[in-house]
């Protein structure tokens, strides 16, 4: 979704300042294309070298666990013990689910009950990558799209209306699956936006004018 987004108002923005400048048909679609390359493999490579780094923090977390599981198993059984006695259960129950866990698979128990870390919330920093840059460039192609349909006279208003539009929509789906109020968050982006846009059609057309 947060890719979307950017994908959205970056290459919208783009598009806005580069129409204020005056620029040719051609060379505003060129720089939307470009645009929206840089900016996905921008995303795909900050996310990869993020995702990387927690990847590694796991592993070095699971292995230091695994030396203490090793080197003092009681004392990590009293530890995953207490944490399911701070969950509710009495200290007896506790214990026994400590101990069955353990026998079942200790270095995993204690990942998932002492460090948080699952298979489902596991790090993987090549499908973090891949992800963050298709949905930049499904993000972007909304406003390429728009620009390069629309009338001569309507690329502007196709561009910026339609991505505060297609933004409006992400903020309304984001906030129903997050359980939080679509109207505050379809007006939150769709303000963001717009003034990201306002300011770049600005520059745009002061630049364009300089260079005039």
């Amino acid at each position: 979704m947060l890719g979307a987004n950017d994908g959205i108002l970056s290459t919208a923005s783009l598009l806005a300042g580069m129409v204020g400048s005056g620029a040719a048909f051609d060379v505003v679609r060129t720089a939307g294309i470009a645009g929206m390359v840089a900016g996905a493999t921008s995303m795909a490579a900050g996310e990869y070298v993020s995702v990387s780094s927690q990847r590694d923090v796991e592993q070095a977390d699971l292995a230091l666990e695994a030396a203490a599981l090793e080197l003092h198993p009681r004392a990590e059984l009293a530890e995953l013990t207490e944490i399911w006695r701070r969950r509710g259960l009495d200290p007896d129950l506790a214990a026994q689910v400590a101990e069955q866990l353990t026998e079942a698979d200790a270095l995993a128990a204690h990942a998932r009950d002492e460090l948080g870390i699952t298979e489902v919330a596991e790090a993987r920093p090549l499908q973090a990558a891949v992800t963050s840059f298709v949905a930049f460039c499904l993000g972007a192609l909304l406003p390429i799209l728009a620009y390069v349909v629309a009338p001569a006279a309507g690329r502007y208003a196709a561009v910026t209306g339609g991505a505060l539009v297609f933004l409006a929509l992400l903020g309304a789906v984001g906030a129903a699956l997050g359980g939080a109020p679509r109207l505050r968050a379809m007006a939150r982006v769709a303000i963001g936006g717009a003034v990201a846009m306002a300011v770049t059609t600005g520059i745009g057309e002061l630049t364009g004018a300089a260079l005039g």
